[in-house]
């Protein structure tokens, strides 16, 4: 029998946490009470990287369990689904930002404003948050700029993260800094905050000439090259994923598999000896402790996008039609 639900304060609060002790881990013997109780531990973390933002929500809501996939345009069956909208019944206190999409739709999307939002969501069976690379109070003007180094299928972690440091070092080259996550996959997101001046189509075409830069200094291991058919070395820095609604999962988000490894934010410093495998529901709550987010300074200075649109504008490079 199904435990009653559960009312946990956060901050100012009470949120309710229906079926507690429905599996959501079943391999790691993880209940979505213990996701809850994940997020909550990093809190901090997991808000500073929605606070505001338009944030779709993936939700599992009957967990991670053999065989479950998550519905597509393409197959909308599903034991998982995306959503962009606002659900049905959210308090009065769930703010959101007014989206216009490529296709001329409209929605309007829950962006956090805090922690106990994102614990609503949790309840849900949100395990993955997708938020925008721009606020509410500016939905065209990205405020971050995120370079997502996708490795080709059977790629492994280890031939990724020399394309990072070149990344790093690239961005030194002109001042930049970069605030490097793992995925909770093979990949490698590094993050920059920017100053809002920029259109989505302009922060593509910088990470254009970024990743044609770290292609130029290691052609044996990057790509650039927009079709899939024709990748011919491992990693691909997908400028793609700037394009106005593509978005990446959060930091902290949880990859929903069954090991139920997370996103996690890390130091350049100890990125050679952190494999994704190291960052867990249960191993991140204790990190967080610990060392707090490596992340915490990625809003304290806002760069200029300039010096990497003007390498796009020397090599005359416009990014493909967003897909």
């Amino acid at each position: 029998m199904a435990t009653a639900a559960e009312e946990i304060r956060v901050g100012e609060r009470l949120v309710r946490v229906s079926s507690p002790d429905k599996p959501y881990f079943p391999r790691r013997g993880l209940t979505k009470l213990d996701v809850v109780h994940y997020f909550l531990a990093v809190g901090d973390g997991i808000l500073r990287a929605l606070r505001d933002r338009p944030t779709m929500l993936e939700r599992w809501p009957r967990g991670v369990f053999e065989g479950a996939k998550i519905a597509t345009r393409q197959d909308n069956r599903g034991d998982a689904f995306y959503q962009k909208r606002l659900p049905a019944g959210a308090p009065d206190w769930v703010r959101t930002a007014h989206l216009t999409f490529p296709s001329g739709r409209t929605a309007d999307e829950v962006a956090p404003s805090e922690l106990a939002v994102v614990i609503w969501a949790v309840n849900l069976g949100t395990l993955r948050f997708h938020p925008w690379p721009v606020t509410a109070a500016d939905v065209a003007r990205p405020d971050q700029l995120r370079i997502d180094l996708d490795p080709l299928p059977g790629v492994g972690f280890d031939q990724v993260l020399p394309v990072a440091h070149e990344v790093r070092a690239v961005l030194d080259e002109v001042g930049l800094v970069g605030y490097p996550k793992t995925t909770g996959g093979r990949g490698l997101h590094v993050y920059l905050s920017i100053e809002p001046r920029w259109s989505f189509t302009e922060c593509r075409r910088a990470v254009l000439a970024l990743g044609r830069r770290v292609q130029r200094r290691r052609p044996d291991l990057v790509t650039t090259t927009w079709s899939r058919e024709q990748r011919d070395r491992p990693v691909f820095v997908d400028y793609n994923q700037m394009a106005r609604d593509h978005t990446m999962a959060s930091a902290y988000s949880i990859r929903p598999t069954p090991a139920a490894l997370v996103s996690a934010p890390v130091d350049w410093a100890e990125l050679d000896d952190v494999r994704p495998e190291d960052f867990d529901v249960l191993s991140m709550p204790a990190r967080f402790a610990e060392r707090g987010d490596p992340h915490a300074g990625l809003d304290g200075r806002r760069f200029s996008l300039e010096p990497l649109l003007e390498w796009a504008d020397q090599e005359g490079l416009e990014a493909p039609p967003a897909r």
